[in-house]
């Protein structure tokens, strides 16, 4: 699948690692040159440095021929204005956006050519599923090699997290919690999720170490 990214930022910096790891061809844009140069030799990722605002950048970026589109900016009227040039001007199938401020989200639809409007604080993983259609979103976590860690931690009746919502656990930076499986279904985790004993859970990281999430949990 071919993928286009506008906004390198954390955000888009780790969708783009998620995808390129799972064999997608990826390319990403980002309009701050240092960025871009900080970037450069990030494995399996084209990287093109301009505004994802503008047509003609677009075009040299591959617009024509991708698949999917993410508009990862963080600023939600440059999402808007690149999610529409995405599906009426190049015609890319599956247009996702990031929706930075709330109120902005009754904007984020098919008239701005949205197919998929996704909050700023939904966990990255969720986003990539939501974005690509893919269903089997473990297998996708566990391609994710390149810069992003995914680690595995399981709740038990000695674990310091058992009985505590996942908002009162202080995770390390950089980190969010995927899913918590619990009696076999994946759910989308929310702070008000309270832990119990049995639960198993995926963080992505891109900062922490194994060691770090561990503790926070056990």
């Amino acid at each position: 699948m071919k993928v286009l990214i506008a906004g390198a930022g954390r955000l888009g910096t780790q969708i783009a690692r998620v995808l390129s790891a799972a064999r997608n061809d990826v390319t990403l844009v980002e309009r701050d040159e240092d960025r871009v140069a900080e970037l450069e030799g990030m494995p399996q990722v084209r990287l093109v440095a301009g505004d994802a605002c503008e047509p003609g950048l677009l075009e040299r970026a591959g617009a024509f021929a991708c698949d999917l589109f993410i508009a990862a900016t963080g600023r939600d009227e440059d999402n808007l204005v690149i999610s529409l040039l995405a599906k009426r001007q190049f015609g890319v199938g599956r247009v996702a956006a990031r929706v930075n401020e709330a109120e902005n989200t009754w904007l984020f639809d098919g008239r701005w050519g949205v197919d998929v409007a996704v909050p700023a604080t939904t966990p990255l993983i969720s986003l990539i599923e939501e974005a690509t259609g893919a269903t089997d979103t473990v297998a996708l976590l566990r391609l994710s090699k390149a810069g992003v860690e995914v680690i595995e931690t399981a709740i038990t009746a000695r674990s310091r997290a058992a009985g505590h919502t996942l908002g009162e656990i202080g995770l390390p930076a950089g980190t969010v919690v995927a899913t918590v499986v619990r009696d076999g279904r994946p759910t989308v985790p929310g702070p008000g999720v309270r832990l119990m004993p049995g639960d198993e859970l995926l963080l992505v990281s891109h900062e922490a170490t194994e060691q770090e999430i561990q503790a926070a949990f056990q």
